[in-house]
Formats: structure tokens, C-alpha cells, sequence
């Protein structure tokens, strides 16, 4: 089972010294983290959409194997809420394939107040080009049916999995031949890290839930004091120790 770890997002201040050198600068931060990890969640593209350019760069400053996630625009998910979504869907894919082979999968976090719609999201996700793995992140109970399960198989569309507190907050369900996992927020200490017994409970989920053929995109969102990197470092070695495949590390 190929896993591939790394953090959501990589431009904060406060991992200088965790993760970047101190005579590192910032506008070298990408190549350095890459240089540790193999992939990355692109956060800040929900805010603000990089144009093409942007993308292109990216993909010139990283290494052939690393991947890189797309959380997809706000506009799409949150302003719009997945209505009309042939325009956004493709700006953004028009945008992000400048990745080439560094493109991952794309990431819709929908807002908590944004109930059930099956049809509203399977109309979405027929806009994505064929091949697009795309990972859906509901936040509200009302879309926990049997219902908007089937639209993500037929998609091929993979749930995202995420904890919260060292917590699952959806269900398990495995919808696609490939996973996606975020972890926003742990319970140990120093706050806001996760427990080696909760990671370990992750692995173990993952193991008990995927064939060793399909690949499983976890991402670590607890980016506070470099919460985020030492986990993801941590977790990494919880899954090679129970033989799974696991992207590199910076350790």
C-alpha cells in the first residue's frame, strides 16, 4: 500500500527550526520541504486560485517524484456552494494541470452549513476531467447517507477521511480504489499533536480498509509550531514499521 504523508501546506513561519534551517529563506522554503517530503496539500489555492504560472513554477522547483494536492477554490465550494460549477471547475483545472505529473488529487471541503445536495455534488463532479481523482470533505451530518455514498463510487470519487481531536468525524467508508486523510487537530501534548497510539489507530484503519495496491494520500493540517511536520514524520515511520510503503520524510 503506497502512502504518501506530508502537510497541508508548507509556508509557515513558525517551522523555521523545525523543518527549514535558519539561513534557509523563504522563497526557498518549497524546495527544501520537498526535498524532505514527496508531497504536499495545496491550502492556499482555496483562497486565492494561482494563476497557470503559478502552477508551471511549482512544478519546475520540485523534484519528478513529488505530488502535489489541490484543495480546490472557496469560490467553488463556499460561495458558490458547488452550484454552476462548470466555469469554476474548469478555471481551476485549467490552472492547476500546469502541474503536469506533479498533479495529485483535488480536495473539495465543503462548508459546514452546506447541507445534503447529492444531485447538486454529482453535477460537480461530472465537470472534473476524466482521470481527476477528486476527495470530497463534507462537514455537515446531513450528508452521511447511503444516498451520497453511491454518487461518490460512481464518481470514483474517494471520501475524505478526517480526524479532529484525535477523532474520526466521518464515516469510514471506502467509495474509491484510493483514500485521502486529513488530520486537523490532536490531543497530546505539546498542543496540537497527535498520540503515537492515535497514529498508530490511523495506520491501522488504513491497513483494514485498502488493498497493498491502492495508494492513500494522508495529510497532517495541525501546522501549529511544527505540530504538523513532526507528525507526519512520526506516522510515517508507524506505517513502515507495519510494512506498509511509505513516501519519504525529512528524518
Amino acid at each position: 500500500m503506497p502512502i504518501f504523508v506530508g502537510t497541508s501546506g508548507w509556508q509557515y513561519k513558525d517551522w523555521r527550526g523545525v523543518l527549514y534551517p535558519a539561513g534557509v529563506p523563504q522563497r526557498l522554503w518549497l524546495e527544501e520541504y520537498a526535498a524532505g517530503f514527496a508531497t504536499v496539500e495545496l491550502n492556499n489555492a482555496f483562497y486565492r486560485l494561482p494563476d497557470r504560472e503559478t502552477f508551471a513554477a511549482w512544478r519546475e522547483r520540485t523534484p519528478q517524484d513529488f505530488v502535489i494536492a489541490v484543495k480546490a477554490s472557496r469560490y467553488l465550494t463556499h460561495i458558490k456552494r458547488l452550484r454552476q460549477p462548470e466555469e469554476p471547475v474548469g478555471r481551476l483545472m485549467g490552472h492547476a494541470e500546469a502541474l503536469g505529473d506533479r498533479l495529485g488529487p483535488v480536495l473539495l471541503q465543503l462548508p459546514p452549513t452546506l447541507r445534503a445536495d447529492t444531485g447538486l455534488l454529482d453535477e460537480c463532479l461530472s465537470h472534473f476531467p476524466a482521470g481527476t481523482r477528486v476527495a470530497v470533505e463534507p462537514r455537515h451530518d446531513s450528508w452521511w447517507t447511503p444516498g451520497f455514498r453511491t454518487v461518490l463510487e460512481n464518481r470514483g470519487a474517494a471520501l475524505c477521511w478526517a480526524d479532529v481531536q484525535a477523532r474520526p468525524t466521518t464515516p469510514l467508508w471506502r467509495t474509491a480504489d484510493w483514500g485521502y486523510l486529513r488530520l486537523h487537530l490532536g490531543r497530546a501534548r505539546p498542543w496540537p499533536r497527535y498520540g503515537r497510539q492515535s497514529l498508530r489507530t490511523w495506520v491501522r484503519r488504513l491497513a483494514d480498509t485498502w488493498p497493498g495496491h491502492c495508494d492513500i494520500h494522508v495529510y497532517f493540517n495541525n501546522d501549529q509550531g511544527g505540530a504538523a511536520v513532526l507528525d507526519a514524520v512520526s506516522f510515517a515511520r508507524i506505517a513502515a514499521a507495519a510494512d506498509m510503503t511509505v513516501s519519504r520524510t525529512p528524518w
